[in-house]
């Protein structure tokens, strides 16, 4: 069941939500509020959700838009979640390396990688 998005394509693979952009550059501030926004009702409305942002058609990610992530983290957290990231360019990952976001995420190399990943939690 794919849900109308102007961001994202979320459909549910068994048990987990998977999430793909729908932009190659996620850099306007007003797109990323969307982004959060959107994902914040996601994980709100499912408590114990299992997301996996796949990250396959994004080539820029500004900034900002980290933040949004930190957040959705959090969210997903306290709502006893479990949040994946996969198939993250080398060029969006170095910028997560340099934050050390890279420790606090999850992170594979791709959606399978972390959908077995899923399998064992």
């Amino acid at each position: 069941m794919e849900q109308p998005s102007s961001h994202l394509k979320i459909k549910q693979t068994g048990l987990v939500s998977v999430v793909e952009f729908a932009d190659r550059k996620i850099l306007e501030e007003l797109s990323i509020q969307e982004i959060q926004e959107e994902l914040g009702q996601m994980v709100e409305k499912e408590p114990g959700i299992k997301l996996l942002l796949d990250f396959n058609n994004v080539d820029h990610l500004a900034s900002a838009a980290l933040g949004t992530l930190i957040t959705l983290h959090k969210k997903v957290q306290e709502q006893n979640g479990v949040l994946k990231l996969s198939s993250i360019n080398r060029q969006i990952f170095q910028v997560f390396k340099i934050t050390r976001l890279n420790k606090v995420f999850d992170i594979y190399d791709t959606s399978d990688q972390a959908m077995a990943a899923f399998d064992r939690t």
